[in-house]
């Protein structure tokens, strides 16, 4: 499992491990860790062009560090300063002592040699700014950024994204790789600075036995694997679980077959649908369980999936209010998620998960779509309180919240996911997973990994345009990858 800790834990951490260590310990392992990243990246450092872009603090003290061991190597390092008088004095030496050069960054500006050395460089290390940095880049380092035309390697984070809540207010710097120490940070992996960050190298400093429990979480195949339900020796169907998926309408069938397709997927053994869609979702998969309704006569299940392309109208709302009723899991999505209120889940014992994107999302909290998609994280816990409930909040980065623990994000997934139907999928699949018996907050995070790998094995190579049906066919393939 990937972790990743907010910027206060991080330098906690730090100064109960610099305590035990002769001074300087931390940051030459961060150097030596950086500069084995630029070598791999350049493939040949003797006669390269290495251009340092150097802010005051610590981050600069790690590039100017790393250039020099470069500079040893035989590559030609320049210091860009843009805080001359504050540049870690250290670093300064040791680069001076390897041969590298220093200009200032206002000497010219971009057209001047500063600027030159930056858009020759076969390789930039962004030390502007580091994870305590807020806002975005200065203007000055702005323009300096602009002439880059070679790869960038981040020290630590891109310089003007928010380490602990990949915000991004104002110019920021994009990177081909991002090369950070002792911990992963949470804007690391989260759009929007989840983007600008490229290819993630962690460096280890030694940094993990003084860090507690993570604010952040990304699943890897093992931790899928292990989650994943599998039928026993004596398994029946019903044994399995049984998910119920209230969905479709005459206006919206498919949204009822295409949750009832990720539904059959999702590891429970048996499908009863309930609904006007019946027709449409026998013909395509004979094996569902088909009843006309209300969800309170359709017969037991272990979880209800509700809401995609279901209106609404009157029978959508008493729908609603006969599954939110029930003594087991619920999975709201879609129109669901438009008749909800948080007064409705407050007298609820069995977990509720809600699965909304940006749009979505917004409404619930009574914000724009722009606050949400620029912070996240704050939203999904947000949502998480005030509904108390787990909460998946899809996007181009899909997080996972309930109401305490650590944030999951998923790590897999293509853009190629962002298409009509697409959510429906991922609904029935989660809810699949909840009645074969995984709590919500590892059904939710599961049937995102699971779902965005079915994206990935649907678009092929190279990726092209998708259909949510065929991506409901890819979850076999994606399921066996996982625990093949």
């Amino acid at each position: 499992m990937r972790t990743a800790y907010s910027v206060e834990t991080v330098r906690a951490a730090e100064r109960e491990l610099m305590a035990r260590l002769p001074e300087g310990t931390l940051m030459g392992r961060a150097a030596a860790g950086l500069a084995a990243a630029c070598a791999s990246l350049l493939g040949r450092v003797y006669g390269a062009r290495v251009a340092l872009l150097v802010g005051s603090g610590d981050n600069g003290g790690d590039a100017l560090l790393a250039g020099a061991r470069l500079a040893r190597r035989g590559a030609g390092v320049t210091a860009v300063l843009l805080a001359p008088e504050r540049a870690h004095a250290r670093g300064l030496r040791a680069l001076r002592a390897a041969g590298g050069r220093v200009l200032r960054a206002d000497s010219g500006g971009p057209a001047g040699p500063a600027g030159a050395a930056v858009a020759r460089a076969d390789v930039v290390l962004d030390g502007i700014v580091g994870i305590g940095g807020k806002g975005g880049l200065r203007p000055d380092a702005e323009l300096l950024v602009g002439a880059v035309r070679g790869p960038v390697v981040a020290v630590d984070l891109p310089s003007g994204v928010d380490a602990d809540t990949g915000e991004v207010r104002g110019a920021a710097v994009r990177a081909d790789v991002t090369v950070t120490f002792g911990a992963y940070k949470p804007g690391l992996l989260i759009d929007p600075a989840r983007e600008r960050a490229g290819a993630l190298r962690l460096v280890d400093i030694g940094l993990a036995p003084y860090l507690p429990a993570p604010e952040v979480t990304a699943l890897q195949h093992a931790d899928v694997a292990a989650l994943l339900p599998r039928p026993a020796a004596d398994s029946d169907k019903y044994r399995r679980g049984v998910v119920g998926v209230v969905a479709g309408s005459a206006r919206y069938p498919g949204a009822a077959v295409l949750a009832v397709a990720g539904a059959l997927r999702g590891g429970a053994g048996a499908v009863r649908y309930v609904g006007p869609a019946a027709d449409a979702v026998i013909a395509r998969f004979p094996e569902s369980l088909v009843h006309a309704g209300p969800p309170s006569r359709a017969g037991r299940v272990q979880a209800w999936v509700i809401g995609p392309g279901v209106g609404d109208d009157a029978g959508a709302r008493q729908a609603l209010a006969e599954v939110l009723g029930s003594d087991v899991p619920v999975l709201v999505d879609a129109d669901g998620l438009h008749l909800l209120s948080a007064d409705v889940l407050r007298g609820r014992s069995a977990p509720t998960v809600l699965t909304p994107h940006a749009g979505e999302a917004a409404a619930l909290l009574g914000v724009t779509r722009e606050e949400v998609e620029s912070g996240r994280l704050a939203a999904v816990r947000a949502l998480a309180a005030r509904y108390g409930a787990t909460v998946l909040l899809k996007g181009s980065t899909t997080l996972v919240a309930g109401a305490s623990g650590p944030v999951r994000v998923n790590p897999t997934g293509t853009g190629w996911l962002a298409t009509a139907g697409s959510g429906d999928v991922l609904s029935g699949l989660a809810g699949s997973l909840l009645a074969a018996g995984l709590g919500a907050a590892d059904a939710a995070s599961v049937g995102a990994y699971l779902h965005g790998l079915a994206g990935r094995e649907a678009t092929g190579a190279p990726a092209g345009p998708i259909s949510a049906y065929e991506v409901a066919g890819a979850l076999g393939a994606a399921w066996r990858g996982v625990t093949g």
